[in-house]
């Protein structure tokens, strides 16, 4: 087979040049993707992949969506850049877009370049509101790569980072690996509840500046929390005057089935912090949805910090116009309908078929499989397990996005009940031949 010399020199000018992200550079095989539209990507050689990674869970309006594009091109026709300090239309318009999903107590937006910095501002502003400098969260979880917010992040990344001061952890509700002996939903919520009490009257509450969660816990699990969970931890912050910030960087804009992941539960935020899925990282873009008494504490009071590119013209001309196009066309509550109607029965299907599988979760477009070697004591399969299933999954056209012993199973809210349903064979044919061989 004719090689594509286009293919093989991306794959040279990337071995040779590219210094990836978590990653041991002298093992890395990635592939080289040429293009994509909708809930596909294709490589140089024409072989095409359906895309249930959407790359970093973030293509939630699809590849190469055509209104994006042209607003894209149209913003760098007229203005590509502009300094912060400057009032932009496209900045203003993307604010407005942003704010009009969020609740009615909020009332900017600090623009950031991307999740990480959106979460570093977020503290910040939490730690300047309340003159205190601790900062909660949970042990299963992600928020970044930068200072503050790789320390806030719980998982392994967090260990050889740990320069920022004043992070605290607690453990979350994952009632399949309950650290409470839950056995209910109910249980799990009221004893993770006590735990995170707890925690933040023995870091002594008067130093505690923010609560900082994912809404739903992304890359730990996709963690849907239990009824009462957010709820109570929103009582908790009120209890002791802590900001409670919520993470919709992953889970945002469409991914959960709703605007905000937020909306599905019981509670409501001081800050909220955004990113990739607010324009399906055409562009980077992030930001931080700020309360109106918050954000009213510097009218006359200087705001230390801020970025070159915050609200750069082709971020914010991306966001209104995946915004629109996600409005316009329904896409959200589309999502919303596939994780009910489609990939959540799908998925348990696949599930009582596959004793490898201990637990399938998720909501709208954002789910998990679960992969044990033992569903009696769910014990996880090992590592070795997990690069077999990634490569089935690849040989038969489907672009999989892995964590530790999981699947997760995250396509753009686009996606199709036809491509769901090709995608859920390959699943079943995957799981076939790996469980075939243990």
């Amino acid at each position: 087979m004719t090689v594509n010399p286009d293919g093989e020199l991306t794959r040279r000018l990337d071995l040779q040049h590219v210094f990836h992200s978590w990653s041991a550079q002298a093992t890395l095989d990635p592939l080289a993707i040429a293009g994509g539209l909708g809930s596909e990507v294709w490589d140089f050689d024409g072989n095409r992949y359906l895309d249930f990674s959407s790359q970093l869970v973030n293509t939630n309006i699809g590849h190469a969506h055509p209104a994006v594009v042209k607003a894209i091109q149209e913003q760098a026709a007229v203005l590509p850049t502009v300094a912060p300090s400057h009032a932009d239309l496209s900045r203003g318009r993307a604010a407005a877009a942003v704010l009009a999903h969020a609740p009615d107590t909020m009332s900017k937006v600090f623009f950031t370049n991307g999740g990480a910095d959106a979460n570093e501002n977020a503290i910040r502003l939490a730690r300047l509101f309340t003159g205190r400098d601790k900062v909660v969260s949970h042990y299963r979880s992600y928020h970044g790569n930068t200072g503050a917010a790789v320390v806030a992040t719980g998982d392994w990344r967090r260990v050889p980072n740990e320069f920022a001061r004043g992070h605290v952890h607690a453990f979350g509700p994952y009632l399949y690996r309950s650290e409470f002996w839950a056995t209910t939903p109910e249980q799990e919520a009221e004893r993770a509840l006590h735990h995170f009490e707890r925690v933040i009257q023995a870091e002594g509450p008067a130093s505690v500046a923010a609560v900082l969660l994912e809404t739903i816990p992304g890359t730990a699990g996709v963690l849907v929390p239990p009824p009462g969970y957010l709820s109570g931890v929103r009582a908790i912050c009120d209890r002791y005057d802590v900001v409670l910030i919520l993470d919709e960087v992953m889970a945002g804009f469409g991914r959960a089935g709703s605007w905000f992941a937020f909306d599905r539960f019981d509670v409501r935020p001081d800050l909220i912090t955004f990113a990739k899925g607010v324009n399906s990282g055409y562009v980077p873009a992030g930001g931080v949805v700020i309360r109106a008494d918050i954000a009213a504490m510097f009218d006359e009071r200087v705001f230390p910090g801020g970025l070159t590119y915050s609200g750069h013209p082709l971020a914010m001309a991306s966001i209104v116009a995946a915004l629109a196009a996600m409005a316009d066309e329904g896409i959200v509550e589309h999502a919303d309908r596939i994780g009910a109607e489609v990939l959540g029965p799908g998925l348990a299907r696949l599930q009582d078929a596959h004793p490898i599988i201990g637990e399938v979760r998720g909501v709208g477009v954002f789910w998990a499989v679960e992969l044990v070697a033992d569903r009696a004591t769910r014990e996880p399969v090992p590592a070795a397990v997990m690069g077999r299933v990634k490569a089935e999954l690849m040989r038969r056209g489907l672009l999989p996005f892995l964590a530790d012993n999981r699947v997760h199973v995250v396509p753009p809210c686009v996606v199709t009940a036809d491509e769901c349903a090709r995608a859920l064979a390959i699943y079943d044919e995957a799981l076939t031949d790996v469980e075939a061989d243990l």
